[in-house]
């Protein structure tokens, strides 16, 4: 583990040094002679002295460097039928194009743009331009309720929203335009202009305010880059809230581009002219940083999938992504795999494709459970790497850095702490918890460059969300554990821990246990209130496809595997065979929701649910009318 101990030692004990070197690999209009600037701690500002334009390092810098005729971006549209691919010059141009057009609406520095677009190119070529002007992005959801659009723009003031007319999903056409004018409805702040992107699955009756993108850019004169400080934000995400203001995590310009171009060769061990694959979204924080920043500030070749792990058309879509284009690596969520594993367990659709160019399959966004990464380590053959990250910190806090080191894979644990990440396990009196402790996985301030410096407008609320039940410490809000080796075992958000008999134990566990199972395609254990217990434990499973087992005899195993491995003191009895587990689009299972649904209380619904239908008939479970409760 040299290269990676020695890292890891640096970014701790001199993370001066560290990041002002890391900050070489960047274009700068002024190269920063400091790193670290904690004048105001605990509220820390990266490279305060340094200037730069990120979308000059994404695109112009590769093409004015023998990069301009690389592929830098392909599409490809399985809900459409459509495929493209651009090159970094014509990326380049066509971004310069149209924040020369954002230009024209008054859009300048410090501005701020929703965008509320699918998963197509303009997406990225409208963040992009953005970044050029010094413009500030706030990407939402494509699809989101107009209720969540209402509340961000409210928050984030835009001058300009960017959309599309719809988006395409596998069996409906969602319209756009209807939920932006009942979201502007709703809105005491309006924006001067809604520059709409006409897609032929529904095209859209253009209000007053409204114009056509095509039309606005053929009279568009292209944008040059504007310099930057690299304290100035590039972009807002709002956290995915249930009830009042959203929270608005703010990126910076230099930390982040620092950060994110550190973590390309490093820690996913891509570098320029590769191809990358991250199936994500762009309204996620994986979208934005390993869709469209990361790979392009690296000068990779990134892929852009308007489609889903399955049923588009089929549980063979990813095998046949990574084999056309020879996708080197590709990044998604478990709940991506638990998908295909579920409609095609033997892995048969995998055979028909070529995967011998592919080398390293990297997963996050949720737990991974052991069973899904065995199954994915089996079928593929490659390294199946898990890590750990949040929206805030818009990169990785535990992964295996490939481009350091060929650490051993563990399942269950994300690995180790990235560089720059001083990961503790505290208990609740803020004391360091010894190795193999459970307790609230908290990291030492300063954080590295591209996390959060603020939340937008609102550093008050920042420091109390975040920093205030530690102090020095930002809090994750996830629990888990170090183990010998230093490796970090994330078992869910602290209140997924719950306390049965006095006995504190994680759902996470509990969860591995019952997803091991042969006939278990993806699981979830909530905690219920229980008289005497204080809590129980309640488990739900979906069952593989073509699997042959009565419920009665799944549930005797699944209860007695979860004795046996976890012991009597989890009190582990009541489990229920459902069709489907309530979701977010993004597939974080809804164990909140569920938590009050079962204990009796109206949980808010996030508006980011996948399905509400099968959040009705978890409903149903929940409240009593289960078929299978024990």
């Amino acid at each position: 583990m040299g290269s990676y101990q020695d890292s890891y030692r640096q970014s701790l004990a001199d993370p001066e040094a560290f990041w002002l070197a890391a900050a070489e690999s960047i274009d700068w209009v002024t190269p920063p002679t400091r790193a670290l600037d904690d004048n105001t701690a605990p509220l820390y500002r990266w490279f305060p002295d340094g200037v730069l334009n990120t979308c000059h390092n994404a695109l112009d810098r590769h093409v004015d460097g023998g990069r301009a005729d690389q592929t830098a971006l392909i599409y490809d549209s399985p809900v459409t039928g459509s495929k493209a691919s651009f090159t970094y010059r014509e990326l380049r141009d066509e971004v310069a194009t149209f924040a020369g057009a954002l230009r024209s609406l008054g859009v300048g520095h410090g501005d701020r743009v929703i965008i509320y677009m699918p998963m197509v190119p303009r997406a990225v070529v409208a963040m992009l331009a953005c970044a050029r002007l010094g413009a500030v992005h706030s990407v939402v959801f494509g699809g989101f309720a107009p209720k969540e659009l209402a509340s961000r723009i409210e928050d984030a003031r835009p001058k300009v929203i960017v959309a599309a007319s719809c988006g395409v999903e596998p069996t409906r056409v969602v319209e756009y335009k209807p939920i932006i004018d009942e979201a502007l409805a709703a809105t005491s702040h309006q924006p001067d202009r809604v520059v709409l992107l006409q897609r032929e699955q529904a095209p859209a009756t253009l209000g007053e305010r409204d114009v056509d993108w095509d039309e606005l850019v053929a009279d568009a004169t292209p944008a040059e880059c504007v310099p930057v400080q690299a304290t100035d934000p590039l972009y807002i995400l709002y956290t995915s809230g249930t009830t009042g203001r959203p929270k608005g995590v703010v990126r910076d310009n230099g930390g982040h581009a620092v950060a994110l171009a550190w973590s390309m060769p490093n820690i996913y061990d891509l570098h320029p002219g590769e191809v990358w694959w991250t199936a994500s979204d762009v309204g996620w924080v994986v979208g934005h940083s390993y869709i469209v920043y990361a790979p392009l500030l690296t000068g990779s070749v990134t892929l852009l999938y308007e489609g889903k792990p399955v049923g588009t058309p089929d549980a063979g879509a990813f095998w046949r992504v990574v084999a056309e284009y020879g996708v080197k690596a590709l990044f998604t969520a478990p709940t991506a795999f638990r998908a295909i594993k579920r409609v095609d367990p033997s892995a048969a659709e995998l055979a028909k494709y070529d995967l011998s160019g592919f080398e390293t399959l990297f997963l996050a966004g949720e737990r991974l459970d052991p069973e899904t990464y065995h199954w994915a380590s089996e079928k593929l053959g490659v390294p199946v790497v898990d890590h750990w990250w949040q929206t805030e910190t818009g990169w990785a806090i535990c992964a295996n850095p490939r481009g350091l080191d060929d650490l051993p894979i563990k399942a269950g644990s994300p690995s180790v702490a990235v560089p720059g990440y001083d990961v503790h396990v505290l208990d609740g009196d803020g004391n360091d918890m010894p190795r193999g402790g459970e307790g609230a996985i908290a990291l030492k301030l300063p954080m590295p460059p591209g996390t959060l410096p603020t939340l937008w407008g609102d550093d008050d609320r920042y420091v109390e969300s975040y920093l205030s039940r530690y102090p020095g410490y930002y809090l994750t809000g996830d629990g888990g554990y170090v183990d010998e080796d230093g490796y970090v075992y994330v078992m869910g958000r602290t209140d997924d821990v719950i306390n049965v008999a006095g006995h504190r134990l994680s759902t996470g566990s509990m969860e591995a246990v019952l997803a091991a199972h042969p006939a278990v395609a993806e699981c979830a254990v909530i905690g219920v209130a229980d008289d005497v217990k204080g809590q129980l434990p309640r488990g739900f499973v979906v069952l593989k496809a073509g699997v042959e087992i009565t419920e009665e005899a799944l549930r005797a195993e699944l209860v007695a595997a979860v004795r046996r491995d976890i012991g009597p003191v989890a009190a582990f009895r009541d489990v229920s065979v459902v069709d489907g587990l309530p979701k977010t689009r993004s597939g974080k299972i809804l164990r909140r929701t569920m938590r009050g649904i079962a204990n009796g209380r109206d949980e808010p619904v996030p508006s980011t649910i996948e399905d509400p239908a099968v959040l009705d008939a978890m409903r149903t479970v929940l409240r009593g009318g289960d078929r299978t409760s024990s």
